[in-house]
């Protein structure tokens, strides 16, 4: 009971808690400040995956002037991306240099799409990237006409010489060397800079060398499929019957060298990748066609100094080929040395005497009259001999000319090359003659004579020491005689000499005796009767003068 009191107590002294129920309200504005914090974030990330760029591999010899984080890569000058990291390749060999692109660059990362380190370079194309030298070194690209995607790139180590941009043509020329011609390279066509040479290889059997040419538009219309280039490097020198002459591309052609081209038939253009050849001059260029070449070969048994590779063939003074190896061989049957001498010649330069050549053999077939042209002249009597090119510096070339009188000949082919026989040279002429001259003076008593020479001036040494000897007084005394009557004869020619006085007073008396002489031949005119009468009187004389009229 006590307790029920108890409790009865407590509730009457406390009031009894009423249970209201209300609605549901939203969420406490609190929450917002999460919730636009995480819509924030999450678009951030939205916008950083949508604009983040591309990244890209491009492998380089060299990390030179390259930094990460810093380095631009440009696309036509126009800021593309950014160098993200450098790093080793595996094999230690070469540099990875990742490249993170923009977005909208993307596209530019294509199969043909090129990258190179600007840096200042000065070589045969010019001087380029000088601006590298205050906005620092930068990767630049460029895009071809590829459309697939790539991500992994080999660098290129020097700029190209041609962009894909670029409009033109490309050609391919075939050359038996470089020479001083390089990548960038001028081209020249009427000494008009047109193109520049893009690329060159060695060819696979390493017999030649492939240039890839560009000629910028509308200059590539000029290449004819008749053009020729030649090599423009350096002076080209001649010395003719119009005197010497000097030619010359430019002065960049001869510093660092330069192709040069001319159209000598039709001018319709040239095809892209068409082959053409690059002669080493223009007068290589402007020579005969090389069209139908034969191999010759010609062995000498005299000396072959002064013959050179590329010494020219002579063909009665029209040059039809060149000289191609020289090299000495041993003639076991004969037990000597001989020359053996390969040339390249090509019979089409000999002109319309070709074509009567192969009209009279009757060779038609374009396949093989050249050859067929050469073994007819082996036949009658075709001949090489050496002959001095030039008497100061020795050279020598090969004259082919035809033995008159000479029975046909067998032709022959040695080693697959036709053979043509030799004579001596004028050279070894000249020496023969010159051996013959020599053993006819060795001929003569040069010891008799000069011993007898020598006996000669003993005594033209005696007869002189004789007459020095015993004339030399006489002479001494004569000389004075004649100085002692100059001496007297000076006296006597004196203005106050005696002789000279007489002299006057004998000229006066010879002019009064010419004076009376010339009066009395008057006389003796007026009167000839005088001569038998004698002289009258003075006054006969004045009647006489008188009467006379």
């Amino acid at each position: 009971m006590t307790d029920d009191n108890t409790q009865t107590d407590f509730d009457d002294r406390f009031p009894q808690p009423v249970v209201v129920e209300h609605r549901r309200r939203l969420p406490s504005l609190i929450w917002l400040v999460p919730l636009i914090a995480a819509l924030i974030g999450l678009g951030l990330v939205v916008r950083s995956a949508l604009s983040a760029g591309i990244d890209v591999q491009v492998r380089f010899g060299s990390a030179e002037g390259l930094e990460s984080g810093k380095t631009e890569v440009k696309f036509k000058d126009v800021v593309v991306g950014r160098v993200k990291a450098i790093s080793l390749s595996e094999d230690l060999q070469d540099v990875v240099v990742k490249i993170e692109l923009r977005r909208d660059a993307g596209r530019l990362a294509v199969e043909d799409t090129r990258f190179w380190v600007v840096r200042p370079r000065i070589d045969t194309g010019g001087i380029s990237g000088l601006g590298t030298l205050v906005s620092g070194v930068h990767i630049a690209m460029d895009v071809g006409s590829a459309t697939e995607s790539r991500r992994v790139f080999q660098g290129l180590e020097t700029p190209p010489a041609v962009s894909s941009d670029e409009q033109g043509t490309q050609f391919m020329l075939k050359a038996e060397q470089l020479g001083s011609l390089g990548i960038g390279s001028p081209v020249y066509y009427r000494r008009i800079a047109v193109g520049r040479v893009g690329a060159y290889s060695l060819d696979e059997d390493g017999q030649g060398v492939t240039l890839r040419v560009f000629v910028a538009a509308p200059y590539d219309r000029f290449v004819g499929r008749d053009a020729r280039f030649w090599n423009a490097s350096g002076f080209d020198v001649s010395l003719g019957a119009s005197g010497l002459q000097v030619n010359t591309e430019s002065v960049a052609s001869v510093i660092a060298g330069g192709v040069a081209f001319k159209n000598f038939g039709e001018a319709t253009p040239a095809a892209a990748e068409t082959e053409f050849t690059l002669y080493p001059s223009l007068a290589a260029a402007t020579s005969p066609p090389t069209s139908e070449p034969v191999d010759i070969r010609m062995r000498f048994d005299e000396s072959l100094r002064g013959l050179a590779t590329g010494a020219p063939i002579d063909f009665r003074g029209v040059e039809v080929g060149a000289i191609r190896s020289v090299n000495l061989l041993y003639d076991g049957d004969r037990a000597r040395f001989v020359g053996d001498v390969v040339a390249r010649i090509y019979p089409p330069r000999l002109g319309s005497a070709y074509e009567s050549l192969c009209e009279l053999i009757d060779q038609r077939a374009a396949g093989g009259r050249a050859a067929a042209v050469m073994s007819e002249l082996v036949r009658r009597g075709l001949r090489a001999q050496l002959r001095t090119g030039n008497l100061i510096t020795g050279q020598l070339y090969v004259a082919l000319d035809l033995s008159e009188g000479e029975p046909p000949q067998a032709v022959t082919v040695v080693d697959g090359v036709l053979a043509v026989p030799t004579d001596p040279g004028s050279l070894a002429q000249i020496q023969t003659q010159i051996a013959d001259v020599v053993s006819r003076l060795s001929e003569v008593p040069f010891d008799d004579i000069g011993r007898n020479l020598n006996a000669t001036l003993q005594d033209v040494d005696r007869l002189l020491q004789r007459l020095d000897g015993e004339l030399a007084p006489q002479a001494s005394g004569a000389l004075t005689d004649l100085r002692q009557t100059l001496a007297g004869l000076n006296a006597a020619v004196a203005p106050d000499s005696g002789l000279r006085s007489d002299a006057h007073a004998a000229l006066d008396q010879l002019d009064r005796a010419a004076r009376s002489l010339r009066a009395l031949a008057d006389y003796l005119q007026r009167h000839p009767e005088a001569l038998i009468r004698g002289r009258r009187s003075t006054s006969d004389d004045a009647a006489s003068e008188a009467e006379d009229p």
